[in-house]
C-alpha cells in the first residue's frame, strides 16, 4: 500500500522542541522530493518545508527558518522534521507529503500544540 505515516506529534511548551516522523512505503521513498505542510485550526494550509530526494537540498517558510530542520533518510524510507523553538503558533497538524506520477500522496497527520 501506498502511504506516508506521520509520528512525533505532542504537547510541547513555548521554547521546547519535537522531532516528526513520516515513514513512507509502497514507493520508491528516495526518488521522490518530499515536503512538511501543517494546517493550525480554522486556517488553511501552509507549506513548512521542503527537501529533494537526495536530501542535499532543503527549503524552509520563513515562519519557520532557523527552527526547523529537515532531514531525511533514504535507507529506512523516513522523512524528518526536528523543529526547536517551538512558539504557539506552531500549533497545527503537520502532514508530510509529496508528489506521485499517481497524484498528491498526504500522510493522516501528526498534532503538535504548543502551550503553558
Amino acid at each position: 500500500e501506498v502511504q506516508l505515516v506521520e509520528s512525533g506529534g505532542g504537547l510541547v511548551q513555548p521554547g521546547g522542541s519535537l522531532r516528526l516522523s513520516c515513514a513512507a512505503s509502497g514507493f520508491t521513498f528516495g526518488s521522490y522530493d518530499m515536503s512538511w505542510v501543517r494546517q493550525a485550526p480554522g486556517k488553511g494550509p501552509e507549506w513548512v518545508s521542503a527537501t529533494n530526494s537526495g536530501g542535499g537540498s532543503t527549503y524552509y517558510a520563513d515562519s519557520v527558518k532557523g527552527r526547523f530542520t529537515i532531514s531525511r533518510d533514504n535507507a529506512k524510507n523516513t522523512l524528518y522534521l526536528q523543529m526547536n523553538s517551538l512558539k504557539p503558533e506552531d500549533t497545527a497538524v503537520y502532514y508530510c507529503a509529496t508528489q506521485l506520477v499517481a497524484g498528491k500522496l498526504w500522510g493522516q497527520g501528526t498534532q503538535v500544540t504548543v502551550s503553558s
